[in-house]
């Protein structure tokens, strides 16, 4: 079973978008896919709530409860990790993923503090002992900005890939609403959308985002 968390410990940052999206994305590549919410505020979940059911389907996980219990014959578990963890619940949630994507938002203040959490995740046992991959994902930028450029060369210090770009845009916001993600979506109305996911996709399904 192949498992991906998006992990953020600064709220706002795009987690569930990019773990509804991915869900949606395996879901519509015929995986049998699990959604774990671990976030208080369930907004996974409520997203899954809204998936119409001609849809792929896609089986959602309270991930708050004491135990995550994935059905047999999951391909593709995402896990849509809560902000503000650290420490020993850090080390905790990180043993649950292969792989671990960091959504950034294009803002001085979120790209320091993704830089000092990510220097945190390299102390965690998983990490450091190269047991989990992680990727950065700059999100909702309405270009690549210069304040990436700082966060891209301290990523590459530490050979971690800077692996997407996605845009500002309402695309994401509907797809939202109606419990689907963009790969879901009109093609016409999304291409550059679904364009700028490909070099995570690509990432995600090498053997580099993969132990």
């Amino acid at each position: 079973m192949r498992t991906i968390m998006t992990l953020n410990t600064k709220g706002g940052s795009g987690k569930t978008t990019l773990a509804t999206n991915l869900a949606g994305y395996y879901a519509e590549h015929g995986k049998n896919v699990v959604l774990a919410d671990y976030d208080r505020q369930q907004s996974s979940l409520e997203w899954l709530q809204e998936r119409p059911d001609y849809y792929a389907p896609i089986i959602g996980v309270d991930g708050t409860s004491d135990s995550l219990r994935t059905p047999q014959g999951t391909d593709i578990l995402i896990i849509d990790a809560p902000a503000a963890v650290y420490d020993k619940d850090l080390t905790a949630l990180v043993k649950r993923a292969e792989t671990l994507i960091i959504p950034v938002l294009p803002s001085p203040i979120d790209i320091r503090a993704a830089a000092r959490f990510i220097q945190e995740l390299l102390t965690v046992g998983k990490v450091s002992r190269k047991q989990t991959k992680l990727a950065v994902v700059a999100n909702r930028s309405r270009e690549y900005t210069v304040v990436y450029h700082t966060l891209e060369n301290f990523l590459k210090s530490l050979k971690i890939p800077f692996i997407a770009t996605l845009r500002d845009t309402q695309n994401y916001i509907r797809a939202a609403e109606q419990g689907i993600s963009i790969h879901e979506m009109a093609p016409s109305s999304v291409w550059q959308d679904v364009e700028q996911w490909e070099p995570l996709i690509r990432w995600l399904n090498s053997k580099r985002s993969q132990v």
